[in-house]
């Protein structure tokens, strides 16, 4: 262990070296000048005369293709890769060695403008320097060799770890935080935190121990022990794969085929029309029958939903987008109804709405009683503000590790770095001036770009593609990592360190696509 941590201890300073490094170039300024070739007048309107430091200057200047892909080397690692492991669902054998920044590198040669980011999961830029220096430091190291068994042995210094990270960064009202493992994870876990909390108040408080019928049934899978509850969820939603989130998962049935699944409620998400602002009363009679809907479901579905859970943003079912008024409605609803309201922020949270949480665009003026994380946090879990959300005893909500400390001080370091470079700021801005491109791209080529959203919603924007497969592959071909949701639409999902260079560089690639 010594010898490791001496390793570990030696590339410290060069990370820190690095991190000065980059930081004293920022003083750097990059403009664009009017000379400057682009494909059409369309991309070429969205060029900006400001004066813009990069965060990170030594990242490739644009992207490098040099063969297919994949190419001749990716194909062979593909090949022993399927050996041992399905590749059927590949979209590139990255080489992460030689990935920096906003850009992802194969084996061959090529480097692309990634704004898929690891399915929206990759915050700072590939190979960050500051999260070098987080995972070279003695406590990721221990946290790495001695992953401690959280529920029962917690290392000595775990809260402070969650209070100047995790908790640092909590939802205005809760502050408070269960850790999980993954996105499918935090929400199994809220919904069994709502479960309990639903049981413990029809048994009169924390303080009523189980009757023995409760006990007995429990152990066969029958109510009162097991009780006909319910998590309401929307269509088209996603939550994950694991049984409970996935019975409350309605975005694609290759999802849920064969998999067996909870009796639970579907309520209607609002078909929206875009843009927003322009159809705003047809939106709004839209979402009313959605909340009709919805609480004709929580009164009257045969097993009593505990909790409704909702995406700010619709991602993996299509991009579907709702007014603030709508999830204020939800607020409402599930407060009338003492039903618990839970708010999946793991793709939409960490800053890539141009919000820390993309709920922060609702206004509202009673929080969530549960918010759940992971993706770009690169920890998993839910917050929550209500002691009776805690389980009334031990080993009711418990598993061997109860999140990771080595996640937990990862994300500490995203957060430092978040804030070093205003990094949610940097997103709302770049998200303005990247929709104002793909606008003037959608006049120019409106059979391309359908249904543009995601206005005012950082760079989360999406539009329906009538060919979506198609430019998604030819994308690659320009130099640029892009992916879909739904069956229609194209998605962005850039980091946080995407700057309007870079949105330059994706508006000119794109155009390149429609054209061809």
């Amino acid at each position: 262990m010594a010898s490791f941590l001496r390793t570990a201890s030696r590339l410290r300073p060069a990370a820190a070296r690095s991190i000065a490094f980059q930081s004293s170039k920022m003083t750097t300024a990059v403009s664009f000048p009017a000379q400057r070739q682009y494909a059409s007048a369309a991309a070429s309107a969205t060029i900006s005369n400001d004066v813009e430091q990069p965060f990170f200057p030594d990242e490739p200047k644009g992207p490098t293709v040099k063969t297919a892909i994949p190419g001749p080397k990716s194909k062979a690692a593909i090949e022993q890769l399927e050996k041992v492991f399905d590749t059927r669902s590949l979209n590139m054998m990255a080489n992460y060695n030689q990935s920096f920044g906003n850009y992802i590198a194969d084996l061959d040669g090529n480097v692309l403008l990634d704004v898929y980011a690891q399915i929206a999961s990759i915050p700072v830029g590939y190979n960050n320097p500051a999260l070098l220096l987080a995972a070279t430091s003695p406590e990721m190291a221990s946290a790495i060799i001695n992953r401690p068994a959280l529920g029962n042995f917690p290392q000595h210094d775990w809260a402070e770890i969650l209070e100047t990270g995790i908790l640092k960064v909590a939802p205005k009202g809760l502050n408070q935080v269960f850790t999980g493992q993954t996105g499918s994870d935090a929400n199994e876990l809220a919904y069994k935190a709502a479960f309990m909390w639903r049981r413990q108040h029809e048994r009169g408080g924390a303080h009523v121990e189980f009757s023995d019928h409760d006990i007995a049934s429990s152990m066969v899978n029958q109510s009162p022990g097991a009780p006909q509850l319910s998590i309401l969820s929307f269509k088209a939603g996603f939550h994950g794969r694991l049984f409970g989130s996935l019975s409350t998962t309605r975005s694609k049935p290759i999802h849920k085929l064969d998999i067996p699944a909870f009796d639970w409620p579907q309520a209607p998400f609002p078909v929206s029309k875009y843009p927003l602002d322009q159809y705003a009363a047809e939106n709004a009679a839209e979402e009313q029958r959605c909340l009709d809907e919805t609480e004709r479901l929580i009164k009257e579905w045969p097993q009593p939903p505990a909790a409704v859970v909702v995406e700010p943003i619709q991602s993996e079912g299509g991009d579907n987008h709702a007014s603030p008024a709508f999830f204020r409605g939800l607020r409402a609803l599930t407060r009338k109804h003492n039903v618990l309201f839970i708010v999946d922020e793991v793709q939409t949270g960490v800053g890539a709405t141009g919000k820390f949480w993309a709920h922060e665009h609702w206004g509202l003026t009673d929080p969530p009683d549960m918010v759940t994380f992971s993706k770009k946090a690169q920890a998993a879990g839910y917050y929550f503000g209500n002691n009776e959300l805690r389980p009334n005893k031990p080993y009711r909500q418990f598993n061997t590790w109860m999140g990771d400390p080595a996640r937990a001080l990862l994300f500490r370091a995203i957060i430092q770095e978040i804030e070093r470079l205003d990094l949610v700021q940097n997103t709302a801005t770049t998200g303005e001036y990247l929709y104002k491109g793909l606008e003037r791209l959608a006049q120019a080529y409106p059979s391309e770009i359908q249904n543009l959203r995601g206005k005012g919603q950082g760079t989360f924007l999406a539009w329906d593609s009538p060919r979506r497969d198609e430019v998604l592959k030819k994308a690659k071909t320009v130099g640029v990592n892009v992916g879909g949701s739904g069956e229609r639409a194209v998605r962005l999902r850039p980091m946080l360190i995407f700057q309007k260079h870079h949105a330059d560089i994706f508006l000119e690639s794109l155009e390149k696509v429609f054209k061809a």
